[in-house]
């Protein structure tokens, strides 16, 4: 255990950290920002796994990456349109709303793998594309912080920059306050003249290309497969990742880089003797000691 806890261990462990933080950081920013507008979006799993199969067989119709990437966003934003419609028109229950779009897209793409594919694990059969990393000129050179900095996935490094885009966005402009009153007092804000119904529309579909950004990373960016339930769970990570940065932008990208260093601590400690059930088992027993931490302490004051 030494040799992982030394300098050039840590420094190692530096790109899967980043690696694996960036689909939850994505998905927690979009749940954010609909959290913010009081529609908690609960089917951000499903959106991520439905965009990531639609990047993959987009991708592998087109050609292209990017228009890869595009068709991923899209899916995202047609499945988040869909749970706005089945809130907003047929005024269903927001809950269960979320965890039907998750049945759904957990079934749906299994169907659709098998029919274009004939394979309900993976779709090995398509020629997808992948999504490039970026090497930062100069800042490569340098020892040490080149490592950390440069070399990581595109979306690694617009994860980590729509966070305070969010954040500016959120707290200093017009539609940023206008999403929060809507979150913090629907009725005021519709007395005040704020279109409730449109602002969280808006807060859902915007939560969708969030979701759709991480669904393309998870079967375009080191790999370029989709396989059954790829998400495996990140985008119920990504709500307890955004409960536990307390409504802010910052706050989220912390708790979302911690639940994913627990990940990537795991990884790294895969075929060191440790049981595999522990192993698997360690990235969701860490948001749920943290949430509980978390309720313990909003308890205290009242």
């Amino acid at each position: 255990m030494t040799d992982f806890l030394d300098f050039s261990g840590l420094l190692a462990l530096v790109p899967a950290l980043l690696r694996v933080t960036t689909p939850i950081l994505l998905a927690a920013l979009g749940v954010h920002i609909s959290q913010r507008a009081g529609v908690l979006n609960l089917g951000i799993e499903g959106m991520m796994l439905a965009a990531a199969l639609a990047g993959v067989v987009v991708s592998a119709a087109t050609g292209s990456a990017w228009i890869g990437f595009l068709g991923a966003l899209f899916m995202g934003m047609v499945l988040a349109a869909a749970l706005a419609l089945a809130v907003h028109g047929l005024k269903a229950d927001l809950i269960l709303s979320g965890i039907a779009l998750n049945m759904l897209a957990a079934s749906g793409t299994t169907l659709v793998l098998f029919m274009l594919t004939g394979d309900k694990g993976m779709s090995g059969s398509l020629a997808s594309k992948v999504l490039p990393s970026v090497t930062l000129p100069v800042i490569a050179d340098i020892p040490v912080l080149g490592t950390i900095l440069s070399g990581h996935h595109i979306l690694t490094y617009l994860a980590f920059l729509l966070v305070p885009v969010t954040a500016i966005v959120m707290m200093r402009t017009p539609f940023g306050v206008r999403l929060r009153a809507v979150g913090e007092n629907a009725e005021a804000a519709a007395s005040a003249g704020i279109d409730v119904v449109r602002m969280q529309v808006s807060a859902l579909l915007i939560s969708g290309l969030f979701a759709g950004a991480a669904g393309a990373f998870l079967s375009m960016g080191y790999v370029s497969w989709f396989s059954q339930n790829m998400s495996a769970g990140r985008g119920f990570v990504a709500l307890a990742a955004d409960l536990m940065g307390q409504g802010s932008a910052w706050g989220t990208m912390l708790a979302s880089v911690l639940l994913g260093g627990a990940e990537a601590v795991v990884i790294s400690l895969q075929g060191r003797g440790l049981p595999s059930e522990l192993l698997q088992a360690v990235p969701y027993i860490v948001p749920v000691i943290a949430l509980v931490i978390h309720a313990r302490r909003r308890r205290r004051p009242a």
